[in-house]
C-alpha cells in the first residue's frame, strides 16, 4: 500500500547544491554591495579606480545610486554631508594608494563633525601586503597607517568570506555614538576573486546606545536645581543626537539662558527670550559664561572656536555631556557626563526641579545688546547687510554649507540658522573646498530641496570641478561665491604673501559647464539669491567684493 507522501521526490544532493550555488560571476565585490544593500545603504559616493573596479562593476548591477564625484576629497565632502544630514551611515568608494589619499582631508573633517562616513578602499594584491615592497602599482607602505589617527576605527578583509562581517563592523562602529568615519581596506585579489558564499542577507549592524550614569545626572540636576546663575552651552552633539527639542524643554524648566557652538547652530530657537543666540567670539558673551554658577556643556568639548580661542575659564561649577570619552574634562575641569546628548538631556528632564528667574531674558538681552554696540562701532554694515540678505532668500528648512570664507566666520557668530541641522561648515578640521562638494551631498540627501552652498573664490577654485557633478545629476545647488580675488580672511589676519590669487571668470566658467550663472551684488543679492534658489537645477551667483571681519576679543 502506498501513501501520497511516500510520492513526494525529494530534491537529490545535486539539485540542492544547485540551488544554493550562486549565480555565475559574483566576486568580492558583489559581496561588498551585497552587504552594503543588506545593511540598509541605498547611495554610494565615490569614484572608480583600477583596483577598485570589480566593487564598481558590482554597483553597476546593484540598485545601489552611485553619486560619481570628479576627485576623492570631495566625494569625501559629500559623504559628509549626505551622513549629517540623514544621520546615516554613507559608503565612500576608493580605489588604492592616491585615490585614497585624497579622501584624507574629507576624512578628517567628517571626524571632526561625527560625521559617519564608511570608507571602502581598495589595497594592491594580498601578496604585496604586511611590508613587503613588490612594486605595485598604488603601493603604500603601510596604507591603513594613513588613516588611523585620523578615522575612528580601521577594518581589513583578507578573504572574501570575511567582507560582510569586516563591513559590518565597521558599520556598527561608525553609528555608535560618537558619529564618525570609519576605514575599511580589501586587497585587489580579493575584490576580483569569483565567490561560492551564497547571496549576502539579513545582516545586522546594531550600534550602542550611550546611556548616562544615573549617579552623575542626580549630582547635575541637584546642581542645577539650586543654582542661581546657570547656562547651558549647546554644541554639535545636540544636533547629532536630535535632542534640541530636549534641550528647550530643559532650559525652560531651569530658565537658564543658552548659547548654541558653531557646531550648535539651530540646536535653541535664535529669537527665543534665553537665547544668546552664538556670539562665542565675543569678550561681553565670554564675561557672562564666566559668571555662571553652574554651566551646562552639552555635546561641546570647548574647543578653540567654542571658548573665544581658550580665553574662556569658567567661574563656577561644570557639568560636561560629551560623548566623545577624550573630550570630557579635556579643557576645563568639572562634572563629566560619558553620553548620548539625547539621553542625558531626558536623565536630568526626569531629575531636574523647576526653577523661576524673571531676569533671565533681561541679563540675556543686556549681553546681547553689548555685542551689538560692540559691532556699530566698527565699519561692519555691508557684511550684515549680507548676512540678512541670504537669510532672507535661503528658505527656512534649506540646508546651507559654508566654506573656510570672510562670510562664514560672520555667519558662524551671526547667522539664524532657523532650525537644527541645517547650517554646516568646515570649522571642525577647517579645510577649504568643503561647502560646494558637500551641498551636492545634501542635495542627494533631500532631493526637491535647495541647497545653498557659499564659498570665496580661492576655496572655489578647489570644488570648481564639481559643477560637472551637479549638471551631471540635475542637483538643486545655488552656488554663492564672494570674490576678493584671494584668501581674504588670511588678509585679515595680516598675511599679505601668497594670498593674492588671480582667479577665473567664474560666470562664464559656470557657463561652460551649463550652469546658469550670474554676478549679483550687495543691493540684489536678496533678489537673485531667492530667484536661483527657487529655479530646479544648479546655479552659481558671483559677489564681487571686499569683506572684512568684527574686531576680535581675544587677543
Amino acid at each position: 500500500m502506498t501513501h501520497d507522501h511516500d510520492l513526494v521526490l525529494r530534491p537529490t544532493e545535486a539539485q540542492t547544491a544547485a540551488a544554493l550555488a550562486p549565480p555565475p560571476g559574483r566576486t568580492g565585490g558583489d559581496l561588498v554591495v551585497e552587504t552594503l544593500r543588506s545593511l540598509g545603504a541605498t547611495t554610494v559616493f565615490g569614484l572608480p579606480g583600477q583596483h577598485a573596479l570589480a566593487v564598481f562593476d558590482a554597483v553597476g548591477r546593484s540598485d545601489l545610486r552611485l553619486v560619481a564625484l570628479r576627485t576623492e576629497n570631495n566625494a569625501g565632502f559629500a559623504a559628509d554631508a549626505y551622513g549629517r544630514l540623514t544621520g546615516e551611515a554613507v559608503p565612500l568608494l576608493l580605489s588604492t594608494g592616491p585615490g585614497a589619499l585624497m579622501a584624507l582631508p574629507a576624512l578628517a573633517e567628517a571626524a571632526a563633525a561625527s560625521a559617519p562616513v564608511l570608507a571602502i578602499s581598495s589595497q594592491v594584491p594580498s601578496p604585496g601586503l604586511g611590508g613587503g615592497r613588490r612594486g605595485h602599482l598604488h603601493e603604500l607602505r603601510d596604507q591603513s597607517a594613513s588613516f588611523r589617527e585620523v578615522v575612528k576605527s580601521v577594518h581589513t578583509a583578507r578573504t572574501p568570506s570575511q567582507i560582510p562581517s569586516v563591513i559590518a563592523q565597521a558599520w556598527e562602529s561608525a553609528l555608535t555614538t560618537p558619529h564618525g568615519p570609519v576605514w575599511v581596506e580589501i586587497p585587489e585579489d580579493v575584490l576580483r576573486t569569483e565567490t561560492v558564499i551564497p547571496q549576502v542577507t539579513g545582516m545586522d549592524a546594531t550600534p550602542h546606545e550611550l546611556a548616562p550614569r544615573p549617579e552623575l545626572t542626580a549630582l547635575a540636576a541637584h546642581w542645577l536645581s539650586n543654582a542661581s546663575r546657570p547656562v547651558i552651552i549647546a554644541g554639535g552633539g545636540v544636533i547629532r543626537a536630535d535632542a534640541a527639542g530636549k534641550l528647550r524643554q530643559l532650559a525652560e524648566r531651569l530658565d537658564a539662558p543658552v548659547v548654541t557652538t558653531f557646531g550648535g547652530k539651530g540646536a535653541f530657537p535664535w529669537t527665543h527670550p534665553l537665547s544668546l543666540q552664538s556670539w562665542l567670539e565675543d569678550r561681553h558673551m565670554t564675561d557672562f559664561l564666566e559668571d555662571a554658577d553652574v554651566l551646562l556643556v552639552v555635546g561641546s568639548g570647548l574647543g578653540e572656536l567654542s571658548s573665544n580661542y581658550h580665553t574662556f575659564s569658567p567661574g563656577g561649577r561644570v557639568v560636561q555631556i560629551e560623548a566623545d570619552l577624550g573630550k570630557l574634562e579635556s579643557n576645563h575641569p568639572g562634572l563629566g557626563i560619558h553620553a548620548d546628548a539625547r539621553l542625558a538631556l531626558q536623565a536630568l528632564l526626569e531629575t531636574v526641579s523647576e526653577r523661576e528667574d524673571p531676569s533671565a531674558p533681561a541679563r540675556v538681552r543686556t549681553v546681547l545688546d553689548e555685542i551689538g554696540a560692540r559691532l556699530a562701532e566698527q565699519d561692519v554694515a555691508l557684511e550684515q547687510e549680507l548676512l540678512a540678505a541670504v537669510r532672507s532668500a535661503l528658505p527656512p528648512r534649506s540646508p546651507s554649507f559654508w566654506d573656510m570664507t570672510i562670510l562664514s566666520y560672520w555667519a558662524w557668530s551671526a547667522f539664524d540658522a532657523k532650525h537644527p541641522n541645517t547650517m554646516h561648515s568646515a570649522q571642525g578640521a577647517g579645510g577649504l573646498g568643503y561647502a560646494f562638494p558637500a551641498a551636492l551631498g545634501a542635495c542627494v540627501a533631500e532631493p526637491g530641496t535647495p541647497v545653498l552652498a557659499v564659498s570665496g573664490d580661492g576655496g572655489a577654485m578647489y570644488s570648481i570641478a564639481e559643477l560637472a557633478t551637479a549638471k551631471q545629476h540635475e542637483l538643486d545647488v545655488t552656488w554663492l561665491i564672494v570674490d576678493d580675488g584671494g584668501y581674504g580672511i588670511l588678509r585679515e589676519y595680516g598675511c599679505a604673501t601668497g594670498t593674492d590669487l588671480t582667479g577665473p571668470d567664474f560666470v562664464a566658467l559656470a557657463a561652460s559647464f551649463g550652469v546658469p550663472a550670474a554676478t549679483t551684488s550687495a543691493a540684489t543679492l536678496r533678489e537673485d539669491l531667492a530667484t536661483a534658489l527657487a529655479s530646479p537645477g544648479p546655479s552659481v551667483l558671483v559677489l564681487p567684493t571686499t569683506l572684512k571681519m568684527f574686531a576680535p576679543t581675544h587677543l
